[in-house]
């Protein structure tokens, strides 16, 4: 199987390509070891360095994994770019249903796990929030991105609060679809106004160490704009 390409850049992307669709479909089990960088390179006719390249870039996105000495190991047959396309694609509704998910545990383990710069984050993100606020407590004219910014600053901090690495980079992949819907709905005069408090109770169950007021006020925070959704969603 020949593959063309313009330039060396397109060539990787190419092979990198053409391993993927080999992989999602189930050439290579998970588990197995994936053909050598030189039976690869004579299959797709391209160089080694070039498969080389293209499996550097698949081990990266978290489908494959490199074993000194033994080889290349198949971890994943899907491909983790699909799924995060795919919640990119979400909308709020099912965006906060995530976010419950993801954050009530993540807050719980805050409340265990929390080290004082944890702590120091958030205070930070909610200070920064409530300078850009106007009387009421909402975004301040021309303020709402960047409000919006500390928010998510604030949720991610509670995320890393927990010291759970597969918690925090799944978060992370997920934190521009948070921004968006959150940018959405801080901009929507039928939505609740974000209440600073809630988000302090969360910070102080969090301080406290008490796992169950944490999770707890996490959902306190997260299902009033759910629940305003619903109830729109239901009237159409």
């Amino acid at each position: 199987m020949a593959l063309q390409a313009a330039g060396r850049r397109s060539l990787v992307d190419t092979v990198v390509d053409a391993l993927r669709s080999q992989l999602t479909a189930g050439e290579w089990p998970v588990g197995s070891r994936i053909p050598t960088e030189h039976a690869l390179a004579e299959q797709l006719q391209v160089g080694r360095n070039t498969v080389r390249e293209a499996v550097r870039v698949l081990v990266h996105a978290g489908m494959l994994r490199s074993r000194q000495g033994e080889g290349t190991f198949v971890v994943s047959t899907t491909d983790p770019g699909d799924i995060m396309r795919g919640v990119q694609r979400a909308d709020i509704r099912d965006v906060l249903e995530l976010r419950i998910a993801l954050e009530a545990e993540a807050a719980r383990l805050a409340a265990l796990r929390h080290e004082p710069a944890d702590l120091e984050r958030m205070r930070a993100a909610l200070d920064a929030q409530a300078e850009l606020a106007d009387a009421e407590g909402q975004p301040a004219s021309g303020s709402l991105e960047l409000y919006a910014d500390h928010d998510v600053a604030f949720h991610r901090a509670v995320v890393e609060a927990a010291h759970n690495t597969a918690l925090t980079a799944t978060y992370g992949w997920f934190s521009s679809s948070v921004r968006e819907a959150l940018v959405g709905y801080l901009g929507d005069r039928a939505m609740p106004k974000v209440a600073h408090g809630d988000h302090v109770a969360v910070l102080e169950a969090i301080a406290a160490g008490d796992p169950e007021a944490a999770a707890r006020s996490i959902r306190d925070v997260l299902e009033k704009p759910k629940q305003a959704v619903e109830s729109l969603l239901a009237g159409h």
